[in-house]
C-alpha cells in the first residue's frame, strides 16, 4: 500500500511554510497575509507573534500590520484584551454619542484617504476599490466598516490605526444607535448611493490624487453626519 509517511507530510508542511516565510520576507503585508493564511491551513492555531515574526522573517510591525488586515478582513478573531491596566479604561460608549463619533471621524478619515493616496501600495489600492462596492447579499454594515478599515491600513501609521480602531468599535456600540439608521442602512438606494461615494473615495486614492481623496471622504462623511443628525432630531423614532 502506497501511503505517506507522517514525516513526509511534516516535510511537506515545513516546505510550505519555509516558501510562505521566503514570500513574505520582502515585507509586503498582502505577502505576509497570505503566508499567515497558509500557515493557518497547515496547522490552525496561529504562534504568538514574537514566533511568527521569527517564523516568518518578518519585521513585528510589518506583522502587526498584516494581522490587522486580516481582522479587518474577518479572517481573524480580535485579539483578546489584555489584562492590568488596561481594564481599568473608561467605557467610552457610555462617554460618547453619535455626533461626537462622526466628528472625530471628520477630523481624521479625510486626513487617512489624502496620506493613502500617497502611501497605499499596489495591492492595498486593490483591497481598497474592491471594498468600495457591496456584494449582492452582503453585510452591508460590515462592508462598509471594511471599507474604511482599508484605507485607514493603508496610512501605515499603527498608533493611527489602532485609534481608528477603537473609534468604529465606540461607534458601532448598540448604545450609540441611532433611531432608524440599520434599516436606512440596509435600503438598496442608500447602499447604492453609499457605494458611488466609496468609489469616488476609492478612485481618488487609486489615482493617487490626495486633494480629490481628502475631499471626497470629507463629503462622504458629511452626507453621513447629515443623516445622523436628521435621525438624531427630537421626536424621531425607529418608525421615522
Amino acid at each position: 500500500m502506497d501511503s505517506q509517511s507522517p514525516v513526509a507530510d511534516r516535510e511537506d508542511g515545513d516546505r510550505g511554510a519555509a516558501g510562505g516565510a521566503g514570500a513574505a520576507a520582502g515585507g509586503d503585508v498582502a505577502a505576509i497575509a497570505e503566508a499567515i493564511r497558509q500557515m493557518r491551513r497547515a496547522g490552525g492555531e496561529l504562534p504568538s507573534e514574537r514566533r511568527l515574526a521569527a517564523a516568518l522573517q518578518v519585521k513585528r510591525h510589518q506583522l502587526r500590520k498584516a494581522l490587522s488586515l486580516l481582522r479587518a478582513r474577518g479572517e481573524l478573531t480580535p485579539p483578546r484584551p489584555r489584562r492590568g491596566p488596561q481594564a481599568g479604561m473608561p467605557d467610552l460608549a457610555a462617554l460618547a454619542n453619535p455626533i461626537e463619533v462622526i466628528e472625530l471621524r471628520l477630523m481624521l478619515e479625510p486626513a487617512f484617504a489624502r496620506l493613502a493616496s500617497l502611501r497605499a501600495s499596489g495591492a492595498e489600492v486593490a483591497r481598497i476599490l474592491e471594498a468600495a462596492t457591496t456584494p449582492a447579499g452582503a453585510d452591508a454594515g460590515a462592508v462598509d466598516l471594511a471599507f474604511h478599515a482599508a484605507i485607514a491600513a493603508a496610512v501605515r501609521n499603527n498608533l493611527a490605526q489602532a485609534f481608528y480602531s477603537m473609534l468604529r468599535k465606540v461607534g458601532t456600540d448598540a448604545r450609540l444607535r441611532v433611531a432608524g439608521r440599520l434599516r436606512s442602512q440596509s435600503c438598496p438606494s442608500h447602499i447604492a448611493r453609499r457605494d458611488a461615494e466609496h468609489r469616488r473615495i476609492a478612485e481618488a486614492i487609486a489615482a493617487r490624487d490626495p486633494d480629490a481623496a481628502e475631499a471626497e471622504m470629507r463629503r462622504h462623511l458629511a452626507s453621513v453626519e447629515a443623516l445622523i443628525l436628521e435621525r438624531s432630531a427630537p421626536g424621531r423614532t425607529d418608525a421615522a
